[in-house]
């Protein structure tokens, strides 16, 4: 079964961090680009960061550029979302997604498969 699995999250204090895994099951996560994406409650699902498979580059969305780092082991078939400084406005459900090929991908629909999501909470 082709799957993303999630680990990490939880309940921090404002200015706390936290670090978000995601971990590829049964397909290696070489050859597919990678983005985080999270949604509050009432709003729409957004994009926060992006990695392409082949050049190493990394785009940030600006509410967390400077704040959150996106990165990869391929060795380990995961993904990890760093993420630091953080806000109220921060909280949310966080998904990774994996889309094959070796750009980054800015769209939701864009991806092919998705982690289960997991809740972030920033709150004293």
């Amino acid at each position: 079964q082709l799957q993303l699995v999630q680990s990490g999250g939880g309940l921090v204090q404002p200015g706390g961090s936290l670090r978000l895994s995601c971990a590829a099951s049964g397909f290696t996560l070489d050859y597919y680009a990678i983005g985080w994406f999270r949604q509050a409650p009432g709003k729409e699902r957004e994009g926060v960061s992006w990695h392409s498979s082949t050049d190493g580059s990394t785009r940030y969305a600006d509410s967390v550029k400077g704040r959150f780092t996106i990165s990869r082991d391929n060795a380990k078939n995961t993904v990890y979302l760093e993420m630091n400084s953080l806000k109220p406005e921060d909280t949310a459900v966080y998904y990774c997604a994996a889309r094959w090929g070796p750009t980054i991908a800015i769209m939701i629909d864009e991806y092919d498969y998705w982690g289960q999501g997991t809740q972030v909470t920033v709150s004293s």
